[in-house]
């Protein structure tokens, strides 16, 4: 069952290398779209479940759907070993500072996914223990709608924050607009 030949090499997903200059033994390109094209394909996800959506991403996570097609089949369980955040389920107001906690503590870049309704906007717990939603504690790059979402939402998910990290310049976490916009959440 060897490597890959040409009979099946169609069926293999290669990353298209980013736009640039190619001759006779080199290939030159810009840093940022080098770095976002290794970024975009090696994601290490942090998942925060507490509730059902959890039990989804687990689906997602096994072999019929198969997240490590995308370069994330790493599960970082350390929140100074991930990149995403993936908050999924209803988060307590009890459990906010400790959610807060995890993302503070996470190295830059990172990036956030908020899964389900719950995590969202509170669900259908719209009761004074719940936060209506992980964006008023945190910023939050994409959200996945659903309750709960099916395994090809949350991987719909993933690969919009793949175009994102792919897409965002080097420089954009040390830009006045970006500390401006933590310091709306009291983050530095």
């Amino acid at each position: 069952m060897g490597g890959i030949n040409e009979s099946n090499r169609k069926m293999v997903d290669i990353a298209k290398a980013p736009a640039g200059y190619d001759g006779p033994g080199f290939f030159a390109t810009k840093l940022g779209l080098a770095v976002g094209l290794a970024r975009k394909n090696s994601i290490w996800p942090l998942p925060f479940a507490t509730s059902c959506c959890g039990i989804e991403f687990m689906a997602t996570m096994a072999a019929h759907y198969d997240l490590g097609r995308f370069g994330s089949e790493r599960m970082s369980f350390s929140p100074r070993q991930a990149d995403l955040l993936m908050v999924m389920g209803t988060i307590a107001k009890k459990m906010a500072p400790v959610l807060r906690q995890v993302y503070e503590q996470m190295a830059e870049p990172k990036w956030v996914m908020a899964v389900g309704a719950c995590a969202s906007s509170g669900g259908i717990f719209d009761t004074y223990s719940v936060l209506q939603g992980i964006d008023r504690i945190l910023p939050v790059d994409v959200y996945v709608p659903g309750c709960p979402p099916r395994p090809e939402q949350i991987i719909d998910g993933l690969i919009a924050i793949q175009k994102l990290v792919a897409k965002e310049p080097l420089g954009r976490r040390e830009t006045p607009e970006y500390q401006a916009m933590l310091a709306t959440y009291g983050i530095k």
